[in-house]
């Protein structure tokens, strides 16, 4: 195949197929996504967190058993192997932090092909626009995601038990909303949108990347785009919030990070 046209491959972990669980008829009418064994896996952690009184404490809970299980502690961040040298291990709150700061950095490849990998759905841009499979741009993004650097602590696993948090947090105390969530993204023309179907003048068919940032004030989408997209997003395919933890990078900017697809938004200047 040399375009890459399709949503995505026809494997993934959530059991639903990705074309559907990418389209607006999913957005419109969503369902639960769960990724297969990972609460099973972690089920001390999930009767643990169902025995807190809020969100803070969960939170709370849920950042020390990362800290525990995949050694975030402060003199275990950089460990040191038997020659001595300093040894880097990767950490779900690193990429997030490195994904607000670039979305096509290195980190950002291994963000996106955690979504591909889970949830099937490809990318559409990292660095530039990713059309071909054949293409010099697709084998960069390739390259980045497969960093060994990145994939030292089970960075794909951590991953996964954020976004089954997410999911538990969303459920349980019905924030940030029950089933969708106004949000907007900022952009500086339209061009950087990838159109499917241009309705009129406000209402779009646009095509998200796998991986997308937005933002729940509309005053901080016009700081990165003349064009605010406004979109109705499911909570279903949210991965992070702003509320979510109580230790992250990101509270300046109410970052949301949500799975992507095909989105109906409205367009305002």
């Amino acid at each position: 195949m040399s375009a890459i046209s399709r949503y995505g491959h026809s494997t993934n972990l959530i059991g639903i197929a990705t074309s559907y669980m990418a389209s607006p008829l999913f957005n419109d009418n969503p369902q639960a996504l769960r990724i297969a064994g990972t609460r099973e896996a972690a089920a001390g952690l999930f009767d643990k967190l169902a025995q807190q009184p809020d969100l803070a404490a969960c939170g709370q809970v849920f950042q020390d058993y990362m800290c525990v299980v995949f050694g975030f502690e402060a003199e275990q961040r950089l460990g040191v192997d038997k020659q001595g040298r300093r040894r880097f291990r990767s950490s779900y709150l690193r990429l997030i932090q490195d994904w607000g700061l670039d979305s096509n950095n290195a980190q950002g490849a291994v963000f996106k092909g955690w979504v591909e990998s889970r949830f099937g759905l490809f990318p559409n841009f990292h660095k530039q626009p990713l059309d071909s499979f054949r293409g010099k741009n697709w084998l960069v993004y390739i390259e980045e995601k497969m960093n060994s650097r990145y994939h030292n602590n089970c960075i794909f696993m951590q991953l996964d038990l954020l976004y089954e948090y997410c999911q538990w947090v969303i459920a349980r105390f019905q924030i940030p909303a029950a089933r969708h969530k106004t949000l907007y993204r900022g952009v500086n023309t339209l061009d950087d949108c990838s159109l499917v179907a241009d309705e009129d003048k406000t209402q779009k068919l646009v095509r998200f990347n796998s991986l997308v940032s937005f933002t729940d004030r509309r005053s901080i989408a016009s700081e990165f785009g003349a064009y605010i997209l406004q979109v109705q997003v499911p909570v279903v395919k949210l991965i992070f919030f702003n509320e979510l933890l109580p230790h992250h990078a990101l509270h300046g900017e109410a970052e949301y990070l949500a799975i992507g697809g095909d989105y109906r938004v409205k367009v305002q200047r």
